[in-house]
Formats: C-alpha cells, structure tokens, sequence
C-alpha cells in the first residue's frame, strides 16, 4: 500500500473535476495536484475557478460551464482532453441544495436540485466516456447520506442522490467490462464548507451536530479528498459499484 502513495504517483494522469473551483471538491482537485496530476476543474463562476487555478499547479487549467447543458460539458471535456490528455480521474461533484420543506419548495427548485445532481452527473459521465482510457478510469460520483436516509426540509436532495447512487451502480455494471470503475463517496458534515454553515451557524449548533456523530467532530475536505485519492488509486483497482461513506458515523444515529 505504502508503495502506492508516493510524492508525484498521478505524474502523467489527468484529473477532471466538477464543482471544482469551491469547497470538497477543490480539497480533491488539489490532492490530485500534490500527487502530480494534471488538473482540470468545471464550474459555474469563472471568478471561482479563476481564484482556484492558482492553487492547483501550472498544469491546471479551468472550465466555466452549466452541468445541465450537455453541450457545454461535452465543450469543456473536448477542451480538457485537447489540453491535458485523456481524463484518467472523473469526479462529478457539481451539486445543489438548499433547506426547504415540500410545501415550501416550487417545483422548479426541486427540479433545480434534480438537474443539477443527476442530471449533471449523467451529461459529465455520459460526454467524458469518448476521453477516459478503456481500461484504467476512474470515476467518482460526490453523493450524500440523503440518497439513503431520509431528512426533512431535505426531499429533493434526498431524490437527487439517490439517483446519483443508483446510476454509480449502473454505469459500474455497463462500462465495467471496458475497464472503467465508478464508485460512490458519501460525505457527512464537512467542515469550512456552505453546507455546514448552513446546518451549524452557530456553536451551539455544531456541538449538537458533533454529539450526533460517533468521532465527534466534523470531517475535514482534506478527509474527503483522501478517500478520492484512494479510489483513483491502483490500490482500489476492484472497487466499482460501491458507495463508500466517509462521515464519521453520522449516519449511524
């Protein structure tokens, strides 16, 4: 194992990124950067990936674009591949939320949550399958508990991720006999991240929540990332179609 994870083991791999430019998912764009990969991040804001690219090495390069619109993902991909190469490490962690009951939800913010989630994964996965080498990829879908626990104020996240589990599972099944794994990760509370200052705003509110967790404390995006990292690593080569999660034991109360 130790053998796997020295400095510069991405050296000549590219790592393509969704939601990349804020939060988990720049954690998981600049692990992959400190391992040696080549890093390619997609997000909305071009102001975001603009602040983000520094941090992710000269060999990064940033991609503003909607997940909703195929189009533009399979823009952004072609891009990415004409730059850095074939996409050896997919990440699809472009997500939305937002406290609401259903009652007080429109059905065009639970759409919004639902376009965005699996709808965004699908068109990333879908455009990406032409540049990831056959055998050899990697994807890795950005889940939460919601796909498996029900939550209130929480029904189009919970709708959402579970159909970003279902479709891990799925393309697992399809695209594994072309040597591509997809797998799952499952983040509790993170820590530094909107979704907690949202859920905890205040200390009394994050003590509770960290009662509420068997390790007592909120993850980090650095414990995200490394979790992604392993995926993405030939240590994880007989891992697909699993939903791994990595929140402290959360879930378990």
């Amino acid at each position: 194992m130790n053998s796997v994870f020295q400095p510069a083991f991405l050296h000549n791999k590219h790592a393509f990124v969704t939601g990349g430019s804020s939060g988990i998912c720049l954690a998981v764009a600049q692990q992959f950067a400190a391992f040696g990969a080549a890093v390619s991040i997609l997000g909305r804001s071009p102001e975001k990936i603009e602040r983000a690219l520094p941090s992710l090495g000269p060999a990064a390069h940033g991609y503003p674009a909607d997940v909703r619109s195929f189009d533009a993902v399979a823009s952004a991909l072609k891009a990415a591949h004409d730059a850095s190469g074939e996409i050896d490490i997919l990440i699809c962690g472009a997500a939305g939320n937002f406290p609401a009951s259903a009652l007080g939800m429109s059905a065009n913010g639970f759409k919004a949550v639902i376009d965005i989630d699996v709808l965004g994964t699908f068109n990333t996965c879908r455009a990406a399958y032409e540049y990831l080498p056959k055998p050899g990829a990697a994807i890795i879908n950005i889940s939460a508990a919601q796909a498996f626990r029900a939550m209130a104020y929480q029904s189009h996240v919970c709708a959402a991720k579970a159909g970003v589990d279902m479709l891990t599972r799925t393309l697992a099944i399809e695209w594994g006999p072309a040597g591509i794994r997809v797998n799952s990760v499952t983040p509790g509370a993170v820590d530094g991240t909107e979704g907690v200052r949202r859920l905890a705003p205040d200390e009394e509110s994050r003590k509770a929540w960290m009662a509420k967790t068997a390790l007592g404390r909120f993850a980090s995006t650095g414990d995200i990332a490394a979790l992604c990292l392993f995926l993405a690593s030939p240590a994880a080569s007989y891992i697909t179609g699993a939903i791994l999660v990595c929140d402290g034991g959360l879930s378990l109360a």
